[in-house]
């Protein structure tokens, strides 16, 4: 037994009380559904959002370059795990986001958790002044923790309140150091967008730089599911695990941009590079996924539909404006219990609770997913109205 277990235990018991605990709980996929402890399930829980971890196509290429190529690169990549696949599909994806160029990394995590850092150096290291990073206060968790490895003092503005920004901006401008403005473009928790081109706007007014998380946006929204920077972005982030149901990570940007954090960035750095299977899952998405639109239609219409549902029973869903649709339920608890009740209706989805959101604001998120039926939708819709109303104190 370690001598830390009792602390341990005591942190673990002040999470259960307080309604926060988190365990693991297996599941069993079975096409669009959710096997867990014998009860079959609708998945309203994952980030699949365009159903493509169960598409033939990828699951096709992904077999083909594992046995093409072998089950790992063996190495990281700036020593003999570079293969010329990496580079293939780091091309496409440049091409597919629409910049110059573009590097893979093992995360969304990772990339921004070691991104973010690597460019603050850039500041310390030109003008011998720190990064002045103007960040979202809803930004996602690896985006501030790369501002706390970076040593740098975040200037927070209000949730998607340009004017706020403005201020902010206003009130550093003699300050001496580079400039970084850092948003996602979809809001993982909330659903909501942000104006990337009224960021943009405010990025060269101020000489910044401009970086955005598009890991909920890319493969579902913008014109062909190409996301929402559309170029307008100095640095895209985007994740391979969501709409293109794989695994992994990208950065896109400008050549110089790239060589520089494939010699900076530590995650970049110090990583095995990722496998074959991998590489053949994301190039295979590629394909696909500018082909879908009319899934993309779909699935933006009918998280328009949801929304209407809960919001003529009183349930807020806050500003979602996406296929991620929060339902605010308060306490963690009373969260808890509503998802609880919902899985008995035959919906798989989870209570987000603080910290991960801030306290008093525990949700229901409910993502939505291209197999989804109008019908489902509405039992859905009803059944989370229902349960959320019986639930209140």
């Amino acid at each position: 037994m370690s001598l830390f277990d009792a602390h341990f235990t005591s942190a673990l018991h002040d999470r259960e009380t307080a309604g926060t605990r988190r365990t693991l709980r297996p599941v069993t996929r079975d096409g669009q559904a959710i096997l867990r402890d014998s009860r079959r399930m609708i998945d309203v829980s994952s980030n699949d959002y365009l159903g493509l971890a169960d598409h033939p196509l990828l699951k096709e290429r992904a077999s083909a370059w594992a046995l093409r190529f072998g089950t790992g690169a063996r190495a990281s990549r700036l020593v003999s795990g570079t293969l010329e696949i990496h580079q293939a599909v780091e091309q496409k994806m440049a091409r597919f986001k629409g910049y110059e160029a573009a590097l893979l990394f093992a995360s969304g995590w990772q990339a921004n958790a070691s991104v973010v850092p690597a460019l603050c150096a850039l500041s310390t290291a030109r003008t011998g002044h720190p990064m002045l990073v103007f960040s979202d206060r809803l930004n996602h968790a690896s985006l501030h923790h790369g501002c706390a490895a970076a040593g740098v003092r975040q200037h927070r503005f209000r949730h998607n309140d340009l004017a706020h920004l403005e201020t902010l901006l206003k009130r550093e401008a003699t300050k001496p150091g580079l400039r970084m403005i850092v948003t996602e473009s979809v809001f993982s928790m909330d659903g909501d967008r942000a104006d990337i081109p009224a960021l943009r706007a405010l990025a060269d007014r101020y000489d910044a730089f401009l970086y955005v998380d598009e890991a909920h946006a890319t493969g579902v929204l913008g014109a062909h599911g190409h996301g929402l920077s559309g170029g307008l972005a100095d640095l895209t982030m985007g994740t391979c695990s969501k709409a293109l149901g794989g695994m992994g990570a990208y950065i896109a940007g400008s050549r110089p941009l790239c060589d520089y954090l494939l010699n900076h960035a530590s995650g970049f750095i110090y990583s095995t590079a990722l496998p074959p299977a991998v590489l053949g899952t994301i190039d295979a998405a590629l394909d696909i996924i500018p082909t879908m639109d009319r899934e993309r239609e779909t699935l933006l219409g009918q998280a328009e539909h949801l929304r209407r549902v809960l919001n003529t029973a009183g349930l807020s869903t806050a500003e979602s404006s996406t296929q991620i649709v929060p339902v605010l339920i308060g306490e963690s608890q009373r969260a808890l219990d509503v998802a609880r009740a919902l899985e008995n209706e035959g919906f798989l989805t989870v209570a987000i609770r603080p910290p991960t959101v801030p306290q008093g604001t525990a949700r229901l998120r409910l993502a939505l997913h291209a197999g989804l039926t109008d019908s489902q939708i509405t039992q859905l819709g009803e059944a989370v109205a229902q349960l959320a109303c019986e639930q209140t104190p």
